[in-house]
């Protein structure tokens, strides 16, 4: 829905427009996640000192790294995620990502369109390199360090 808004006035209209149509600014978007292909390549490394991270492989913020130090590292839409992924496909409080002893997990916190893994949704996931998560529109493959 295509308006215009005074700039002085813009937040409000916006607001009264939200309102009128029944909309929850602040709500989180439903959002089917489409898997991509296989590109049939090995799995991704990223130099560093690290052992595991998440590379933003498509969606908003592409190109992007996110280191995964041992224990628990949150991500949602809310400021306080460890992973900030801002866009309304993505819940407040979406997924904790744990690194331990074991190895790589994603844990779905109840989330509106769910965690992704492979194409398949899931609670609780083990990863392993190269596996493609979807956080709403966030296509984000886990890849190893030099750890």
């Amino acid at each position: 829905m295509d308006t215009e808004r005074a700039p002085e006035n813009g937040d409000e209209a916006a607001r009264l427009a939200a309102d009128a149509a029944g909309l929850d600014q602040d709500s989180t978007e439903a959002f089917r996640p489409v898997r991509r292909p296989d590109t049939g390549e090995d799995s991704p490394r990223v130099a560093g000192m690290f052992r595991y991270a998440l590379v933003v492989d498509a969606g908003p913020q592409t190109g992007l790294t996110y280191v995964l130090g041992e224990g628990e590292t949150s991500a949602g839409r809310s400021a306080e995620s460890d992973i900030f992924l801002e866009d309304v496909t993505v819940s407040r409080r979406h997924a904790v990502f744990a690194v331990d002893g074991e190895g790589l997990t994603v844990t779905d916190l109840g989330s509106t369109n769910g965690t992704y893994v492979n194409g398949r949704r899931h609670e609780t996931a083990a990863l392993a390199p190269g596996d493609e998560v979807m956080l709403g529109k966030f296509h984000l493959v886990v890849v190893v360090g030099d750890v």
